[in-house]
């Protein structure tokens, strides 16, 4: 695919949004929003973070995410501790029900996707397959 082809470009684009979204339409049964699972998804991969770290990781703004980690604290799915170098800020890490909820909506994801997959021919899903290096190129 050249960047001269335009076409190629937005139908990869929209395609991978459109697999995104339906994908969490399928796994409806998160207990908490997209934003908040993607938020502790970041959190669950890393060390504990400062708020304004974990917001530009997640493109969002600080007061954004500070609604989403306040909600997330409310569920006891993450929690806030002092900086020990700089007592007036506080990083974040997810308690162990936030992990567990982080590992339930991933495996739903991936239930809702190995579904769709299976509706696809042998030939396609081999497509996929070779395609893999190239679509993980993309995010490297």
């Amino acid at each position: 695919m050249t960047v001269s082809r335009p076409d190629d470009v937005t139908r990869l684009y929209l395609t991978l949004g459109r697999i995104n979204r339906a994908l969490r339409r399928d796994a409806r049964n998160a207990p908490i929003g997209h934003g908040a699972l993607s938020a502790l998804a970041t959190l669950a991969a890393s060390e504990p973070i400062r708020l304004g770290e974990l917001a530009d990781l997640e493109g969002v703004s600080a007061a954004s995410m500070s609604r989403i980690i306040a909600s997330l604290e409310k569920l006891g799915m993450v929690r806030r501790e002092a900086d020990p170098e700089d007592r007036r800020a506080f990083l974040v890490e997810p308690t162990s029900d936030g992990r567990r909820v982080v590992e339930a909506g991933r495996a739903a994801r991936m239930q809702a996707l190995a579904a769709r997959l299976e509706k696809l021919s042998r030939e396609e899903r081999d497509d996929l397959r070779r395609a893999l290096p190239a679509l993980e190129a993309l995010v490297g």
